[in-house]
């Protein structure tokens, strides 16, 4: 694990309803006043409209505007080559592939970069990383947190519902990947970061408060996601965040390439994870079970063969990355639990 040299945090952080609409004076007041404006195709024409009128409202005038489409190193690298000089910002406004693209071009660029999402599926708006295909192939490539984060919290509450259940999904994912990390630590010496452990902790708990789909719950489940980033961004390592549950997650996107949302499938693997771990499956379970989550996942089944060849790659993706899947062979157990576990009744078919 290498350690940064500095602590990098959001200067700026606004989480409340009409936050799309004072973009604008967000950008303004530090003293940007030409950023490059990286938006999701095919996004919601008034969510556009909105962040455009906000700019000019506050006398911020976009260089360019990019319409994502593909999160590839490849585009991420086009578009900053592409920068005009007079860029002094990056702003992603819109789902996952805008703001992981935005996010690599600032971190290219060396400049300030604001997170602008429209839904919390992931807490990959304010991660350190930039998940972003390599050759066809999904890498999270070293950048930084965003200089300013401003989540509308009445427009993520409008998103999809799905969006919502997979940033829970990915939320929960937070008490077995500690847990990994510590196991980690027991078998191999890999560092574990006290205060980066806890701050991960401690947003789950946070958000148990309120797991639903209001203005508290879109509130909380914003503010744990960002809080996850920083975790992350103090200890250099994914491991507050990412455990044997990602790695099942990162195996299914080699086998079924964008069949699932990135959350739906870690939330399910976080509740098998922690009954391969013996700790925190009720707590998980009933997180998930007040949110919906479920429900979400039994709308469009889990096929179970190629989540069985999941488990058994995972160990495979990351050879020095100790998890629970790295201390035996695992399959057969997930198997007589995805048949037997009440729990998961209905989240897989054939």
């Amino acid at each position: 694990m290498s350690l940064p040299s500095s602590i990098d945090v959001p200067t700026l952080v606004r989480i409340k309803p009409g936050a799309l609409d004072r973009l604008g004076l967000y950008v303004h007041r530090p003293g940007f006043r030409a950023p490059a404006l990286l938006i999701s195709a095919g996004m919601v024409p008034e969510l556009i409209d909105r962040g455009r009128r906000s700019l000019v409202e506050h006398d911020v005038t976009p260089v360019t505007e990019v319409p994502v489409t593909d999160a590839s190193l490849e585009v991420a690298t086009d578009a900053f080559v592409a920068l005009p000089a007079r860029c002094d910002a990056v702003i992603g406004l819109g789902g996952g592939k805008a703001l992981d693209t935005a996010k690599y071009v600032a971190f290219l660029a060396r400049k300030p970069y604001f997170a602008v999402p429209t839904s919390l599926s992931n807490d990959g708006f304010s991660s350190p990383g930039a998940s972003l295909t390599v050759a066809g192939r999904r890498r999270s490539l070293p950048s930084r947190l965003p200089y300013g984060v401003v989540v509308d919290t009445a427009v993520c509450r409008s998103a999809p519902l799905p969006l919502w259940h997979s940033g829970v999904g990915d939320l929960v994912a937070k008490i077995t990947a500690v847990h990994d990390w510590k196991l980690a630590f027991h078998a191999t010496g890999t560092p574990v970061n006290d205060l980066a452990a806890l701050l991960s902790d401690a947003t789950v708990m946070q958000f148990t408060a309120a797991p639903t789909r209001d203005p508290e719950g879109i509130r909380l489940l914003a503010t744990a996601l960002l809080l996850n980033g920083i975790a992350m961004e103090i200890c250099g390592s994914s491991r507050p965040a990412s455990g044997s549950e990602h790695l099942i997650s990162h195996a299914l996107d080699e086998l079924v390439p964008g069949r699932y949302l990135h959350g739906l499938q870690v939330g399910v693997a976080t509740y098998v994870v922690s009954r391969l771990q013996g700790q925190g499956t009720q707590r998980i379970a009933g997180v998930l079970d007040r949110a919906g989550f479920w429900d979400t996942v039994r709308a469009d089944p889990f096929d179970r063969a190629t989540w069985l060849a999941a488990v058994a790659r995972a160990p495979e993706l990351k050879t020095d990355f100790h998890t629970v899947l790295s201390e035996g062979e695992r399959v057969d157990e997930v198997a007589a639990m995805l048949a037997e576990d009440p729990v998961l009744d209905g989240c897989f078919r054939g």
